[in-house]
């Protein structure tokens, strides 16, 4: 099946469009032309790819629901609203673990390596990060949600996340303290030390608030990584973290730093 991200590709570049206009308007000493068209491409290419990797983890979905114990059927609606929590509890710890495991941040930096926080950024996706989804969402069908619903309500997901990535929206009142908004992922781009690590949050923001990695925000976010990626190659973006540390390999001479290089802290360069 033909999956939402796919279908609103259209309203994307509409929306992007329209956000780059209002931040030229408004922000033109920020407006970054080169930033937005990369994120664009980016985001173009990681579709490609996503869509090759795509078909690998619909193999793994399906064998995996095949062995599931039990089936939880579509025709019943609390099975959806299940899905619903499994799936965002699934992506909050997807998305803990690609900022605490380097092998994992190597995929997630791509999104993060922007230096400006826009509609944009929202595309700017790993071109191989679907390589390792099925590690995290496999288990969704060996709980017996059939593969299709899955597609559906992950999409979903992804799709809500699309509009938070924007500086024009401030506070939502109650939603707050309920969903991921555009201010708690604000708090997620920020480099700022209070910021770091924090709000991983796909729909919900309850989850963040559960497991203590909840913060508000409270200063202006510097957005980018620690060290700011100054550059447009989008190879390069998404390569770049994969070359450090490697690079922070060859300088461990024991076997256990070398695999701790891998699996350990993003910020393990030395």
């Amino acid at each position: 099946m033909i999956k939402p991200v796919y279908i609103a590709i259209p309203l994307f570049a509409l929306f992007i469009t329209l956000d780059a206009w209002r931040e030229w308007r408004e922000r033109a000493d920020e407006f970054d032309i080169k930033d937005t068209l990369t994120n664009v491409f980016v985001g173009l290419m990681s579709l490609v790819w996503g869509a090759m990797f795509g078909f690998l983890n619909a193999q793994i979905f399906q064998l995996c629901y095949d062995f599931a114990p039990f089936k939880l059927s579509a025709n019943f609606w609390w099975c959806w609203v299940l899905l619903f929590f499994v799936d965002d509890f699934a992506y909050y710890w997807f998305h803990r673990i690609s900022h605490e495991s380097r092998f994992f941040w190597n995929f997630h930096v791509v999104h993060h390596s922007s230096n400006k926080y826009n509609l944009s950024v929202a595309v700017r996706q790993s071109w191989f990060g679907g390589a390792v989804l099925w590690i995290f969402y496999a288990p969704v069908m060996l709980m017996g949600f059939e593969p299709w619903m899955f597609a559906v309500v992950h999409g979903l997901n992804l799709l809500y996340q699309f509009w938070i990535h924007t500086r024009f929206v401030k506070r939502l009142g109650f939603l707050e303290g309920i969903l991921n908004t555009p201010s708690h992922h604000r708090v997620h781009h920020g480099a700022n030390d209070v910021y770091l690590d924090k709000n991983y949050g796909g729909v919900l923001i309850i989850w963040d608030r559960i497991f203590g990695t909840f913060v508000s925000e409270s200063e202006e976010p510097r957005y980018g990584t620690i060290t700011p990626l100054k550059s447009y190659n989008a190879m390069w973006i998404n390569s770049h973290a994969w070359a450090e540390m490697f690079a922070a390999m060859r300088r461990k001479k024991r076997i256990s730093d070398k695999i701790r290089c891998i699996f350990g802290s993003p910020n393990m360069n030395s």
